[in-house]
């Protein structure tokens, strides 16, 4: 499926562009906003590539990744990046993640970002499942994805390494049947 846009009340999610860098480089060049990541802050070198790498990635046959631009549908401005990704390991499964800037924390982007990648997940893609994990000291992303309707699942212990140590991931999970009847209430 390309090209992808989806929108919600306030966010759209749309393909990444190259113009998207400086945008996509104020996320994940930043100390705070990577704090709780997997990474340590990129470089604009980095960026860069992870733009491109997303672009040429958007076309691919079969897709298996969707790194897209969250956007504010009032004023176009980037206000993240998110990613679903289909799981090799799993039938009809995806895992999903992201990232916002610092200055759009509390407004409840991050919430209607999940509802987005859900939606494009199963409504979509007709997945089956769909997973997260987060860094254990980000309890902003725990109260996100469980208000989404995420079911906490467990820890992968030593998953992550980052900023020269070993970190635990605390995984999520939510089934195309979970999320319908989420939807219709």
């Amino acid at each position: 499926m390309y090209p992808l846009a989806r929108h919600d009340v306030r966010l759209a999610i749309r393909e990444l562009a190259t113009d998207d860098v400086d945008a996509v480089l104020a996320i994940y060049g930043s100390p705070e906003v990577t704090e709780h990541l997997s990474f340590a802050p990129r470089s604009r070198d980095e960026v860069e590539g992870i733009v491109a790498r997303s672009i040429a990635s958007a076309t691919a046959s079969p897709r298996n990744e969707y790194a897209l631009a969250l956007v504010e549908r009032d004023s176009g401005e980037l206000a993240g990046f998110v990613r679903l990704a289909l799981d090799p390991h799993q039938q009809r499964a995806a895992t999903i993640g992201g990232a916002l800037r610092s200055d759009a924390w509390g407004r409840g982007y991050g919430r209607e970002a999940v509802r987005l990648l859900l939606a494009l997940a199963f409504i979509d893609l007709d997945l089956h499942r769909v997973w997260a994990a987060r860094a254990p000291m980000n309890t902003a992303s725990a109260k996100t994805l469980l208000a989404s309707g995420m079911t906490e699942e467990g820890v992968i212990r030593g998953h992550v390494h980052v900023h020269g140590a070993w970190r635990d991931s605390i995984t999520y999970g939510i089934l195309r049947e979970e999320w319908s009847a989420g939807e219709e209430s």
